[in-house]
């Protein structure tokens, strides 16, 4: 006969009880003792075949008991348990536990004494548990009591305290268990009980050592285990989380190198529905999702996609098969949204034509090649500039190139003689009149300032969003980081938590960036933004640029839809920097 606890799910009534097929018995006896002090006498199981499951030869009304407060309380420790052998007489057994059990005193602090003496005598827990028939967890659960402060353990031999209560204030410290004492016996205070205990041990972020996917001598933190030695918890949340979102990031970088598309990390405590989505293999796109919750336990659901990208690819499929054009399919996920790429182009453009002003050679050779070519500004007219809302127009006008190429709008306008406002020099009217006073005026010039003029033309009908300015901006080596500094429009537009994490690992390093890969892109951008100003004591970054704003552009995912990406490819093998 072995003796071992086992959890109430890998149990059940035994065909061989002889009550087996009656409906649920009435426990209403036993139901305030088991609620109290839990499951004493050891139910009589044998395995099922499986070797996980036990069948309950003895012990019904225990068994249901326990169930009945798992219902209420929403769970219950593993029931003690009697595993009979091959051969084993069940009556006999069931007798010989009884009969041990009747050896030891009811009263659990009395107990407690009792094994303390045995243990100061030199006999082991295995040795106890031997003596009087009961599992070695129930006397280190008797064991543990002397731990407790005495007035703790007086109030629960009185039944003031429950046993889960009890079990919760095994993980407090002394100077916890006394300040929840002081609680306990002030008549105008309320102690926290049972789960509400552990909140209060905790603050509500208990988190279990089982769910760690790092080996735990990573952790230097300290480690919480009640003294029954059946739980533990880590007792810095924040070093638990920084070391399972390295885990993590090790976890998604390796299904992205066994050839998944898309790793997905949702936030924590964001379910995955999985009704919501449709299986699909690698082969096909299909993305893995990782779910973390709250208590830090975390799940792999590999190979699905939403039923949405999942039709679309079914459709595209059946239009290649029917020779019809297949239209590309949408990026279920953009990188950028219309305004984030919006405002990325228009400070792109901005940059690119002040630089050409300091070109003149260049700007003469763009200019003939677009009169040859054509081009959807040559009317001819200025860009517009057209910002997707406020906060990118005001970006803009307040960025270093705008003001300068604003100025020497002026300038211009002064060298042909036309006053010094207005929002551009080229004015598409049609006036012949106006282009042969214009052309007179340039007669007049030298050549120095008719480059200028020519310069200044050929920027401002620079097309925004084209790729011309990709190409101009790679040839001429703009540097970005002397127009552009990074702001809050920018990351106010940057919604990708992919991409915010890849611009972390950018300014703070891999380690830091693994490490917030579950937390939300506010938190993240708020640690880049420490970075970038030197707060909350970070190492101050200095000239970083992200992807999109250097030249060549680049992006940080393969999902595509970005503008000024694909207007760079079909002009990147024909151009060479300055």
């Amino acid at each position: 006969m072995q003796l071992e606890h086992i959890s109430l799910d890998h149990l059940k009534i035994s065909p061989l009880n002889m009550r087996h097929a009656r409906q649920a018995p009435d426990v209403s006896d036993i139901l305030p003792s088991v609620k109290a002090r839990g499951v004493l006498v050891p139910l009589l199981v044998r395995p099922n075949g499986n070797g996980e499951d036990y069948e309950i030869v003895a012990g019904r009304r225990r068994y249901f008991a326990a169930k009945a407060v798992a219902e209420e309380a929403g769970e219950v420790a593993p029931l003690p348990c009697a595993i009979m052998e091959p051969g084993d007489d069940a009556a006999a057994l069931e007798a010989s536990l009884i009969e041990n059990l009747a050896r030891l005193d009811p009263d659990e602090v009395v107990q407690w004494e009792t094994f303390a003496r045995l243990v100061k005598e030199g006999r082991s827990v295995a040795d106890i548990a031997a003596t009087f028939g009961i599992t070695e967890v129930m006397v280190k659960r008797r064991l543990a009591l002397g731990n407790l402060l005495p007035k703790i353990r007086e109030a629960y031999r009185n039944e003031d305290i429950d046993a889960e209560t009890i079990r919760h204030l095994t993980l407090a410290t002394k100077a916890q268990q006394r300040e929840w004492l002081k609680l306990f016996e002030d008549p105008e205070q309320r102690a926290p009980g049972s789960w509400q205990l552990k909140q209060w041990l905790f603050g509500g972020s208990e988190i279990s050592t089982k769910v760690a996917l790092f080996p735990l001598d990573a952790y230097k933190g300290h480690i919480v285990a009640d003294l029954f030695g059946e739980r533990e918890y880590f007792a810095n949340s924040d070093r638990f989380w920084l070391l399972q979102n390295e885990a993590i990031a090790a976890k998604r970088d390796a299904l992205l190198a066994k050839g998944w598309g898309d790793v997905a990390i949702l936030e924590p405590g964001e379910r995955f529905h999985v009704w919501d989505h449709e299986k699909t293999p690698k082969k096909d796109g299909g993305r893995t999702y990782i779910t973390v919750s709250h208590g830090g336990a975390v799940e792999l659901h590999e190979g699905y996609l939403t039923r949405k990208e999942a039709a679309r690819r079914r459709k595209a499929k059946e239009s290649s098969a029917s020779g019809e054009p297949s239209t590309e399919a949408k990026p279920a996920r953009p990188e950028l949204s219309k305004a984030a790429q919006n405002y990325i182009e228009l400070h792109r453009h901005a940059a690119v034509r002040h630089t050409l002003l300091s070109h003149p050679g260049v700007a003469l050779r763009l200019m003939v090649a677009t009169a040859i070519g054509g081009s959807a500004l040559w009317r001819i007219e200025a860009d517009p500039q057209r910002a997707a809302n406020e906060a990118i127009a005001e970006s803009i006008a307040n960025s270093k190139a705008e003001p300068a190429f604003a100025e020497e709008r002026k300038a211009v306008l002064t060298l042909l003689g036309l006053p010094d406002y207005g929002h551009s020099v080229v004015r598409a009217n049609g006036d012949d009149h106006r282009v042969a006073t214009l052309f007179a005026a340039l007669l007049k010039l030298p050549d120095e300032d008719v480059h200028r003029v020519l310069a200044f033309v050929t920027a401002e009908t620079l097309e925004a969003g084209s790729a011309v300015v990709e190409a101009l901006g790679v040839h001429l080596g703009v540097q970005m980081a002397d127009y552009w500094q990074p702001e809050g429009t920018f990351f106010g537009l940057i919604r990708d938590k992919t991409v915010i994490n890849a611009m972390l690992k950018q300014v703070g390093g891999k380690r830091i960036a693994d490490g917030n890969v579950t937390a939300t892109g506010k938190v993240q951008k708020k640690v880049i933004g420490d970075f970038l100003t030197g707060s909350e004591g970070r190492e101050k970054v200095e000239g970083w640029l992200p992807n999109y704003m250097a030249f060549p552009f680049k992006s940080y995912t393969k999902n595509g839809g970005i503008r000024a990406e694909d207007t760079w490819r079909k002009v990147k093998g024909l151009i060479k920097p300055e």
